[in-house]
C-alpha cells in the first residue's frame, strides 16, 4: 500500500468515540492563568470522571445534577463537556449563568482562555475580533454547532434558542423569575424539548437555603450518589463527612479523617490515594434518566482538612459566615432559623450600660455607622459601633421630629451625625460616624436626594431597600437612574434581616454578637423583632419573604441600614482587622504595659446553642 493511499484511508477512518473524561485527558489544556496550568488530568480529581462520562453521548442519562462545595472542579468539568461538544460531538449548546454580567465574565476569564490554550479547539471556533459574527461575548460558532451564553435574568435569550446541550451553572444564584416570564430553569429546559432522548442537561451549584435551593430539589429527584472512599485499616467504604473530621485537642491544624466504621486515622497526605480508590454509590432509586452527585469541599485537592477546620473555628459563632461555610465548604443547604425570631423580652434582658451619652463608645468599637429611616413627620436614627469580626454595639436609637421637606430637620440631622466619640480607656483619635445610609423610599425621596447630593464626601448615602433572593446586602455599584441624579444604592434588605435574625441568637460576646444599650426602650425591641418570615408560592415555586404582621418596624429598618452602611465602607476598602491593628499601634504604651491591665469588654451571658457551637 502506498504512503498516499495509507494517508487517504487514515483520513476516512472515523474518529474514535471518546468519553468526556477521555477527551479531556487527551486534548484539554489549562491556560497559564489557571492554578495548575498545562495538561488536564482527571486523576487529579477522580471523582469528576463519572460526572463527565454521564455527559457523553453513549451514556443514556439526560439530566446530571451536581450539588457541590467550593474548589472541587465542578465548573471545569462542565467546561470539559463544552470543549468536548465543540470538538467531538457538535450540536446546539446553551450555557446559562445567574446574570448576563456573570456570563460576560465567564467568557473572558474561563471560556476564551480555554479555547486559546487548547489546540483542538483553536481552529474550530471563529476567531475573536474577526469580521464574522460567530465569536462574541455571548456566541461561539463552530462546525455543525453553536454555543450560546446568557444570563438567567434574560428571558429573551432563554426562550429564543433550541439546545441539545444545556449547562446551568450556579443555579441557586438564578433569580426566581426572568423578566416576569417564569422560572429561568424551566424556561431553559424547555429549549431542549425537541431533543428529548438525545439531550444532556447539566445543573451545577453550591446550595443555599434548605427548602428554597434549586440544586437540592433537583438532587432529591435523582439517584442521590455519594462518593465513598475505602478505609486504609478496615477496607470499609464511607463518604468523607464533616462529622468524621477530627483533630487533637485544640489542634485543628492537625485535622484528619477518621473512618466511621473502625475509627482508623487518615492523614491529609492520604487524600489523593483515597480519592483514586473511591467510588460513587447511589442512595436512591431515581427515575433512570437523572444522575445526582453530591460532593463537599472536604474532597478538594486544593483545600486541606486543616484549612477547612480552621475556617470553621473562625466562623462558627457567626451564623452569617457559618452559612457561607456550610454552603461552600460542605455543599449543604442552610437551615433557615429566621422564621423563629428571638423574643423582644429576651433581648431586653441582654441590655448593658454604654457610655454613649457621655460622648464615649464601648471598648471594642472600631467604626461607627448610622441608619436613617424617613417618615412624614420625623427621622429615626440608629447608631451602631462595629468591632472585630463585626461584633456590634447598638448605642442609641433617636427620633428627630420635624418635616423632612423643610431644611430645619436636615440641619438637625447634620448636627446629630456630626458628633465624634472617644474610647473611655484608650488614648486614640475621636471616632466620627463614618457612613450613614438614608432611606429614600416613600413620599420624601427628593428631600433625601437633595440632602445626600452635597454630602457624598462624608458618605451620607441615599439608599433604596428591595427584596432580592440571593443578592448581597450592598450592591456592587450605585445607580444614577433617579430624578435626583445622585448615587443611589439599591440595598437588599432581606439579606440584612437574615443576618440580623441569625446574629440575635448569639449571646456570647465575640464575632457576630450584638450588644444593646440599656437606654433602649421596650418599644425599640418590639420593633426590632416585629417582622416574620413566610414562604408563599409563585408560579409553582416557593418564594421566601419577610413580612410585617402588624405594628411598626423602624428599629429593624434602621439597623439594616446601618449594617448596609458598614458593607458600603467595606466595599470602599474598609477592613475591620486593619482598623483594629491601627488602633493598637496608636495606643501609647507605658513601661511594662502588656495590655493586660486594660479593662476587658463586657461580655453578655453565655447561652450556648447547638447550631452555633462546636
Amino acid at each position: 500500500m502506498s504512503r498516499v493511499d495509507a494517508a487517504r484511508r487514515d483520513g476516512l477512518r472515523p474518529a474514535p468515540r471518546l468519553t468526556v473524561s477521555e477527551w479531556a485527558d487527551q486534548h484539554r489544556r489549562l491556560p497559564a492563568t489557571a492554578a495548575e496550568p498545562g495538561r488536564w488530568r482527571t486523576d487529579r480529581t477522580p471523582y469528576l470522571r463519572s460526572i463527565m462520562d454521564c455527559l457523553s453521548p453513549s451514556d443514556p442519562t439526560e439530566r446530571i445534577i451536581f450539588i457541590k462545595g467550593a474548589q472541587v472542579g465542578g465548573t471545569e468539568a462542565g467546561l470539559n463537556w463544552v470543549a468536548y461538544a465543540i470538538h467531538h460531538a457538535p450540536g446546539l449548546m446553551m450555557l446559562v449563568q445567574p446574570s448576563l454580567d456573570m456570563a460576560k465574565r465567564n467568557t473572558v476569564t474561563r471560556l476564551d482562555p480555554m479555547i486559546a490554550a487548547t489546540p483542538a479547539l483553536r481552529d474550530l471556533v471563529v476567531a475573536p475580533r474577526s469580521r464574522e459574527a460567530g465569536n462574541s461575548m455571548f456566541r461561539k460558532a463552530f462546525p455543525a454547532g453553536e454555543l450560546i451564553l446568557t444570563g438567567a435574568n434574560s428571558a429573551a435569550s432563554l426562550r429564543s434558542t433550541p439546545a441539545r446541550y444545556l449547562f446551568l451553572d450556579e443555579v441557586d444564584g438564578f433569580p426566581g423569575d426572568a423578566d416576569g416570564e417564569g422560572d429561568p430553569v424551566d424556561l431553559a429546559v424547555q429549549r431542549t424539548a425537541t431533543f428529548r432522548g438525545r439531550r444532556k442537561i447539566l445543573m451545577v451549584s453550591t446550595p443555599t437555603l434548605k427548602g428554597l435551593s434549586r440544586i437540592e430539589a433537583a438532587y432529591l429527584e435523582s439517584d442521590q450518589r455519594i462518593f465513598e472512599v475505602p478505609c486504609d485499616h478496615c477496607g470499609a467504604f464511607n463518604p468523607i463527612t464533616w462529622a468524621d473530621i477530627r483533630w487533637p485537642d485544640r489542634r485543628r491544624d492537625q485535622a484528619y479523617f477518621a473512618c466511621p466504621s473502625c475509627g482508623g486515622v487518615h492523614e491529609e497526605h492520604r487524600k489523593p490515594a483515597l480519592l483514586a480508590a473511591g467510588k460513587w454509590t447511589a442512595t436512591a432509586e431515581g427515575d433512570g434518566k437523572t444522575a445526582g452527585f453530591h460532593l463537599s469541599g472536604l474532597y478538594s485537592p486544593w483545600a486541606t482538612w486543616a484549612e477547612i477546620a480552621l475556617e470553621h473555628e473562625r466562623v462558627k459563632k457567626d451564623p452569617t459566615r457559618l452559612q457561607v461555610w456550610t454552603n461552600t465548604r460542605l455543599g449543604e443547604t442552610w437551615e433557615d432559623v429566621a422564621g423563629e425570631p428571638m423574643g423582644d423580652s429576651a433581648l431586653m434582658e441582654r441590655a448593658e450600660p454604654m457610655p454613649t451619652g457621655d460622648g464615649m463608645v464601648p471598648d471594642g468599637v472600631l467604626v461607627l455607622t448610622c441608619g436613617v429611616d424617613v417618615q412624614p413627620d420625623r427621622l429615626e436614627c440608629t447608631l451602631i459601633g462595629w468591632g472585630a469580626a463585626e461584633e456590634a454595639w447598638v448605642m442609641e436609637h433617636v427620633v428627630l421630629a420635624g418635616d423632612p421637606n423643610t431644611p430645619a430637620l436636615w440641619a438637625t440631622l447634620d448636627e446629630h451625625l456630626g458628633r465624634t466619640f472617644q474610647h473611655p480607656t484608650q488614648d486614640v483619635a475621636p471616632l466620627p460616624i463614618r457612613a450613614v445610609a438614608i432611606d429614600s423610599g416613600g413620599a420624601n425621596t427628593l428631600a433625601v436626594y437633595d440632602y445626600c447630593r452635597t454630602r457624598q464626601p462624608a458618605r451620607r448615602w441615599a439608599i433604596k431597600g428591595v427584596s432580592r433572593t440571593g443578592a448581597p446586602l450592598w450592591p456592587r455599584r450605585p445607580s444614577k437612574n433617579n430624578k435626583g441624579k445622585v448615587p443611589l444604592y439599591i440595598v437588599n434588605v432581606d439579606a440584612g434581616k437574615d443576618a440580623l435574625a441569625a446574629r440575635l441568637r448569639i449571646s456570647e460576646a465575640g464575632p457576630g454578637c450584638i450588644h444593646f444599650a440599656d437606654t433602649l426602650t421596650e418599644e425599640y425591641f418590639k420593633q426590632l423583632t416585629a417582622e416574620r418570615v413566610r414562604t408563599r408560592y409563585s408560579r409553582g415555586r416557593p418564594v421566601r419573604e419577610w413580612y410585617l404582621p402588624g405594628g411598626r418596624n423602624e428599629a429593624l429598618d434602621t439597623f439594616v441600614y446601618a449594617h448596609a452602611a458598614l458593607e458600603g465602607l467595606k466595599a470602599s476598602g474598609l477592613s475591620l482587622e486593619r482598623e483594629a491593628a491601627a488602633m493598637r499601634s496608636a495606643m501609647p504604651r507605658r513601661p511594662g504595659d502588656d495590655g493586660a491591665s486594660r479593662p476587658a469588654p463586657r461580655k453578655a451571658p453565655v447561652v450556648r446553642s447547638a447550631w452555633v457551637s462546636g
